[in-house]
């Protein structure tokens, strides 16, 4: 039995069991609900995705990675930069 067979029959059984009125509310309530869900279910990708991007921005402006080498020839000029951009200046002899 395919798929579209089982529901051929779902709804035949539903039609002998509630009625063509009856089925036919609870088809168009079923309907409203699952485009409610797939309108939240939008709404909460498009939020996680916001935060993602905010967070992914945010960490690349907060980030403080030094790299070996760097904290080598920083410790000659006796400091050791606190961000990269301050690590950058030294190499840079600003």
């Amino acid at each position: 039995m395919g798929f579209g067979m089982e529901i051929l029959f779902v709804l035949m059984l539903g039609l002998l069991v509630l009625g063509p009125k009856r089925l036919h509310t609870l088809l168009a309530r079923v309907a409203r609900a699952k485009a409610e869900l797939e309108n939240a279910t939008r709404g909460l990708k498009s939020q996680l995705a916001a935060e993602l991007d905010a967070a992914s921005g945010a960490g690349k402006t907060d980030s403080s990675h030094v790299l070996v080498g760097d904290r080598d020839l920083c410790a000659t000029f006796k400091t050791v930069p606190e961000s990269r951009e301050a690590a950058e200046d030294v190499l840079m002899g600003n």
